[in-house]
Protein backbone atom coordinates (compact mmCIF):
# COMPACT_ATOMS: atom_id res chain seq x y z
CA UNK A 1 0.00 0.00 0.00
CA UNK A 2 1.11 3.55 -0.74
CA UNK A 3 0.60 6.63 1.42
CA UNK A 4 -1.45 9.54 0.08
CA UNK A 5 -2.60 12.95 1.22
CA UNK A 6 -6.03 14.15 0.15
CA UNK A 7 -6.90 17.82 0.52
CA UNK A 8 -10.45 18.79 -0.35
CA UNK A 9 -12.71 21.80 -0.05
CA UNK A 10 -16.24 21.18 1.20
CA UNK A 11 -19.07 23.29 -0.17
CA UNK A 12 -19.60 26.35 2.09
CA UNK A 13 -23.38 25.74 2.01
CA UNK A 14 -22.78 22.69 4.22
CA UNK A 15 -23.41 23.81 7.79
CA UNK A 16 -21.00 23.04 10.64
CA UNK A 17 -23.48 20.38 11.85
CA UNK A 18 -23.40 18.62 8.46
CA UNK A 19 -19.63 18.66 8.05
CA UNK A 20 -19.03 15.41 10.00
CA UNK A 21 -21.46 13.66 7.62
CA UNK A 22 -19.39 14.75 4.62
CA UNK A 23 -16.18 13.61 6.33
CA UNK A 24 -17.78 10.22 7.02
CA UNK A 25 -18.87 9.92 3.36
CA UNK A 26 -15.32 10.58 2.19
CA UNK A 27 -13.91 8.04 4.67
CA UNK A 28 -16.49 5.49 3.49
CA UNK A 29 -15.51 6.15 -0.13
CA UNK A 30 -11.87 5.54 0.75
CA UNK A 31 -12.77 2.30 2.53
CA UNK A 32 -14.88 1.13 -0.45
CA UNK A 33 -11.91 1.79 -2.74
CA UNK A 34 -9.79 -0.50 -0.56
CA UNK A 35 -7.92 2.08 1.48
CA UNK A 36 -7.81 3.11 5.10
CA UNK A 37 -7.73 6.57 6.67
CA UNK A 38 -4.85 7.26 9.05
CA UNK A 39 -5.54 10.90 9.94
CA UNK A 40 -8.15 13.62 9.34
CA UNK A 41 -7.31 17.29 9.92
CA UNK A 42 -9.95 19.99 9.60
CA UNK A 43 -8.40 23.33 8.69
CA UNK A 44 -11.66 25.22 9.04
CA UNK A 45 -13.56 27.61 6.83
CA UNK A 46 -11.26 29.79 4.72
CA UNK A 47 -11.55 32.27 1.90
CA UNK A 48 -10.60 30.85 -1.51
CA UNK A 49 -7.90 32.56 -3.57
CA UNK A 50 -10.27 32.67 -6.54
CA UNK A 51 -13.93 31.71 -7.01
CA UNK A 52 -14.58 28.02 -7.67
CA UNK A 53 -18.08 27.18 -8.92
CA UNK A 54 -19.13 30.69 -7.78
CA UNK A 55 -18.04 30.00 -4.19
CA UNK A 56 -15.61 32.32 -2.43
CA UNK A 57 -15.20 30.27 0.78
CA UNK A 58 -14.97 26.62 1.74
CA UNK A 59 -14.18 24.17 4.53
CA UNK A 60 -10.66 22.80 4.02
CA UNK A 61 -9.90 19.22 5.11
CA UNK A 62 -6.65 17.21 4.96
CA UNK A 63 -6.91 13.42 5.05
CA UNK A 64 -3.93 11.09 5.15
CA UNK A 65 -4.63 7.60 3.84
CA UNK A 66 -3.11 4.38 2.60
CA UNK A 67 -4.37 2.67 -0.52
CA UNK A 68 -3.34 0.54 -3.45
CA UNK A 69 -2.25 2.67 -6.44
CA UNK A 70 -4.77 0.95 -8.71
CA UNK A 71 -7.70 2.16 -6.60
CA UNK A 72 -6.86 5.86 -6.84
CA UNK A 73 -8.90 6.39 -10.01
CA UNK A 74 -11.99 4.87 -8.37
CA UNK A 75 -11.68 7.29 -5.45
CA UNK A 76 -11.08 10.22 -7.80
CA UNK A 77 -14.30 9.49 -9.70
CA UNK A 78 -16.27 9.25 -6.46
CA UNK A 79 -14.93 12.59 -5.21
CA UNK A 80 -15.64 14.33 -8.53
CA UNK A 81 -19.26 13.15 -8.51
CA UNK A 82 -19.88 14.36 -4.95
CA UNK A 83 -21.91 17.55 -4.77
CA UNK A 84 -20.51 18.43 -1.36
CA UNK A 85 -16.88 18.64 -2.50
CA UNK A 86 -15.94 21.71 -4.52
CA UNK A 87 -12.33 20.74 -5.30
CA UNK A 88 -9.89 18.01 -4.27
CA UNK A 89 -6.25 17.09 -4.69
CA UNK A 90 -4.82 13.62 -4.06
CA UNK A 91 -1.02 13.39 -3.84
CA UNK A 92 1.24 10.39 -3.24
CA UNK A 93 3.57 10.99 -0.29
Amino acid sequence: MSSYELVYIVNPDVLEDGLPNVLDKVSDSIAKAGGNVTEVNQWGRKKLSYPIKKYTEGHYVLTRLEMEPGSVNKLDVTLRSSGDIVRHLLVKV
